[in-house]
């Protein structure tokens, strides 16, 4: 029903695309004018545009010269200047909705075309990205244009004072991931004086890779914690009470629906190691929750696929992003269970102060809008729960990649075998090669046989983010091989033949030189260096046919895997992707149904060698069945927890005003 609903209502969708381009003419009839202008006169533009906007004229009737004006800044600033299609997506983003744009589309400069647009009403425009790094890199970067033409531009950052944030949200434009954003906004409201709130309102959000925010982790809501009242020791004793149990005889488990329960022997056998009489007398359901949560913890949740062990601390890995989820806990004594399980600290549980949905946070806003490589999957939930639409803005060069059949296996080892003979072909014959994997413990076990094999490689995951802009940003060079789970460069492009901005550092580096104190003159020849190598390697890998990108398992989710292939291709490159798989994939396994069953009964039956795949249209369209089945299963876990919590949103809401009446009295 969704995908039906979604063609109809994107209809309209062509219609806009041609209004939008006769705008673009209008801003393209401008550019001369811009460019006779002095520096002095392009950036007293932004006085007039205010005083006009005062005046009575709207945004919409500004946008044709403050967008030529950014173009223009932007020539002058950074170097870069606005494509036709990047005006639309601009346009697209004012007005209200996600512009779904191919990877190297340059979606970051496109942010500052809305950006600056909306900043000229004074209200604040919040800039939305997935991570610190990025609203940094992106604060920095854009920021050179916005400063030229007197916007100011605020940054927040994970555990940042007080002092500093509410300058960040006075300033025109506020960068911040999506999680500062929303507990700032909680702690606004826990605050006991009016002058330690931080924020000023929800008038404008552009929330850059918008599918991985309002989608991905919207199941979680955002929750602000106090100290509570649990014992530690009763999560170690039920850990110690499940672990050992037999699948099938002592619980059942529906991977699938993500339920797990004892049977009757293997509820005795808890009771009895635990030296209770009945579990389920328990009035309070205490101990019935006890047993619920280590259970789960102990045979659906496993380290290294949806969390991770650093220093002694249990941390959620973002099953979509692969990112850890900093600050994030998972609810009812799950965690603690998860905690005991792994024989760390157990933490008590805490006390909920605040929470409030992604959802719900960002229907605060009096405008939203957002950008990604893939959104279209998921128009009808944008409608439906954010109420706007995906517009589709065209490539700026035709995509050439290519995008190979499925290549099916029988078993797991058989596919990876395939996989690192793909990877030691391509290696040696010059191509760098990107290598999607959906967990942890995956990218490190091609990691050893790669190592084995002596092929040298940079391994990409949740463990290893802190090089990550540095591993993307050279996984295009000659030969390269870089393994990844699926954090792999949300923002960040592969460039064939490496990044010359990123290599002169590398270059500076090497001469023992920190890239922030080299001189100018240095800096010049790291960098003129650095250009001379990535021209002549990317020459060599277009003639080894471009970045090819391997999945090694579907992912639930069809958009990461749209999102992997957009990993290849970018501004018309050449490339290529494959996907390997195996019917022991946990996704084939959980939802490939009977006639999954059926193709691996045919491929025993025809004794078809472990190393000889299969390539079957059948096989595509049950895979991509089953992701549509999980698809269904996550919006709905997601209208679920949006449902819950708008219950509590009314109240929230009326509280929130009442309080904030009493402080501003």
């Amino acid at each position: 029903m969704p995908n039906f609903l979604s063609k109809i209502l994107s209809f309209g969708a062509d219609k806009d695309l041609k209004a939008y381009q006769r705008i673009v003419e209008k801003i393209n009839a401008l550019e001369p004018t811009m460019q006779e202008m002095s520096d002095e006169e392009l950036q007293a533009q932004t006085e007039k545009f205010k005083a006009r906007y005062a005046e009575g004229e709207s945004l919409d009737d500004l946008l044709p010269e403050a967008f030529a004006t950014v173009r223009e800044a932007s020539v002058r600033t950074i170097g870069q200047r606005h494509f036709d299609v990047q005006l639309i997506g601009g346009i697209a983003l004012h007005k209200g909705t996600i512009a779904e744009m191919k990877t190297g589309e340059g979606k970051t400069l496109v942010s500052t075309l809305a950006g600056y647009l909306n900043a000229l009403s004074g209200e604040g425009v919040h800039i939305v990205t997935v991570n610190d790094y990025l609203a940094k890199r992106d604060s920095e970067w854009m920021g050179t244009i916005y400063k030229f033409l007197g916007i100011s531009v605020g940054l927040l950052q994970n555990g940042m004072r007080l002092s500093l944030k509410k300058p960040a949200y006075e300033a025109d434009i506020t960068y911040g991931t999506n999680s500062e954003f929303g507990f700032d906004y909680l702690r606004d409201n826990m605050v006991t004086r009016p002058e330690m709130r931080v924020q000023r309102g929800h008038h404008y959000a552009i929330v850059d890779e918008v599918d991985s925010i309002l989608i991905d982790e919207a199941r979680t809501p955002l929750i602000i914690s106090g100290a509570g009242t649990k014992s530690a020791g009763t999560y170690k004793d039920f850990a110690k009470a499940v672990r050992g149990l037999t699948p099938d005889v002592d619980f059942e488990m529906d991977e699938a629906k993500h339920i797990i329960a004892t049977t009757e022997i293997g509820l005795e056998k808890v009771e009895r190691a635990l030296n209770i009489d009945d579990i389920y007398n328990d009035e309070t359901g205490q101990l019935v929750n006890h047993l619920q949560q280590a259970l789960k913890a102990e045979y659906m949740f496993h380290r290294d696929q949806q969390y991770v062990v650093i220093d002694g601390e249990v941390k959620i890995v973002d099953e979509f992003t692969g990112r850890i989820m900093e600050g994030r806990r998972y609810s009812e004594g799950l965690h603690q269970a998860i905690e005991a399980k792994e024989n760390v600290q157990v933490r008590e549980e805490n006390q909920t102060l605040a929470t409030i949905t992604l959802q719900n946070y960002f229907l605060m806003y009096d405008k939203l809008s957002g950008m990604t490589g893939t959104a279209m999957t998921e128009d009808a939930e944008f409608r439906e729960v954010y109420h706007v639409p995906v517009q589709v803005i065209p490539p700026n060069r035709p995509v050439k990649r290519e995008d190979l059949d499925d290549l099916v296996y029988r078993t797991i080892d058989a596919k990876f075998e395939a996989v690192v003979r793909d990877v030691e072909e391509r290696h040696q014959n010059g191509q760098p090669v990107l290598v999607g994997t959906v967990s942890i413990d995956n990218s490190e076990r091609i990691s050893r046989i790669l190592s084995k094999r002596g092929i040298k490689h940079n391994v990409l995951n949740a463990k290893f983010h802190e090089r990550e802009a540095q591993i993307i940003a050279q996984a295009g060079r000659e030969g390269a091989v870089t393994i990844a789970t699926n954090m792999a460069g949300r923002g960040t492009d592969i460039l064939l033949g490496g990044n010359p901005d990123v290599m002169a550092e590398d270059i500076l580096r090497n001469q023992g030189i920190e890239p922030a104190e080299a001189t100018q003159v240095q800096k010049e020849a790291a960098r003129k260096e650095a250009k001379e190598i990535c021209a002549t390697e990317r020459e060599a890998v277009t003639a080894a046919g471009g970045l090819c990108v391997i999945g090694t398992e579907r992912h639930e989710s069809r958009r990461i895997d749209n999102q992997l292939r957009g990993r290849s291709g970018r501004q018309g490159d050449p490339g290529q992707t494959q996907f390997y798989l195996s019917l022991e994939d946990d996704l084939m396994r959980r939802f490939g149904g009977d006639r999954m069953d059926g193709v691996a009964a045919m491929m025993q039956r025809y004794e078809l060698p472990d190393d000889m795949p299969i390539k079957a249209k059948i096989v595509t369209k049950l895979v991509e069945g089953a992701q549509r089945k999980v698809e269904e299963v996550n919006f709905a876990m997601r209208k679920n927890v949006l449902d819950y919590d708008d219950v509590m949103n009314k109240q929230r809401q009326v509280i929130y005003a009442e309080r904030n009446k009493i402080l501003d009295g």
